[in-house]
This record gives C-alpha cells, sequence and structure tokens, in this order.
C-alpha cells in the first residue's frame, strides 16, 4: 500500500509530466532562485520568494484538479464547467501576478545597487 506522501508524489510528477503551465511555472521558479542566488538576496528575501512561488505552483495544481473533477462531472459543455475552469484559471492569474509584485519588490533593490 502506498504512504499518503506517495500519493502525493504521484500527483507532483503527474502535474509535472502532464500539465505544460506547471512546467513554466516550475522553469520560472528555478530562473528566480538563480536570479536571487547571484544577487544575493537575503535569506528572509529567499524565503519570501520561496513562500510565493509555492503558493503560484500550488494555485497551478489546484486549478488542474478543478479542470479535470469538472470534465469528469461535466463531459459536455455547460455554463458552469466554464465558470468552474475560468475561475480557477483565474486564481492561477492571481496568484502569478502577485509573485512578479513580490519579486520587482524583491529584485530591483538589489538590480538598482540598493540594498
Amino acid at each position: 500500500m502506498r504512504s499518503s506522501f506517495g500519493y502525493a508524489f504521484a500527483g507532483l510528477w503527474w502535474s509535472i509530466k502532464t500539465q505544460r503551465n506547471m512546467r513554466i511555472h516550475l522553469a520560472a521558479v528555478v530562473a528566480v532562485f538563480v536570479l536571487g542566488v547571484v544577487l544575493r538576496l537575503t535569506a528572509g528575501e529567499l524565503a519570501v520568494l520561496a513562500l510565493t512561488c509555492t503558493v503560484v505552483l500550488a494555485a497551478e495544481m489546484i486549478n488542474t484538479v478543478v479542470e479535470a473533477t469538472v470534465d469528469l462531472a461535466s463531459p459536455e459543455r455547460h455554463p458552469l464547467a466554464k465558470v468552474a475552469k475560468d475561475v480557477a484559471a483565474g486564481a492561477v492569474l492571481v496568484t502569478a501576478i502577485g509573485a512578479i509584485g513580490v519579486g520587482l519588490l524583491l529584485f530591483v533593490p538589489h538590480m538598482v545597487g540598493r540594498s
């Protein structure tokens, strides 16, 4: 029998393997952390960055859950199915825009020479 962690890692791996946007977000996370190290962000700044990135990745996974659940429950087109999918995608967009704001607040001072 698989452990709960096993199921969780299987879900994470499935998301990475099958969801293009998840791979895009992961690539952005790697790039952001490389930039953070290059710019010598503090441990606190890196922690804020890690939390922000985690929220975006989790939102992307929840969006995938909503889409799969809606497709299962309503294989044919339905206006409420569209609402559920659009709102879930909108939630990812909100977190991504917020992450860009956090990134600007953390990176710009280091890039213009102030820290």
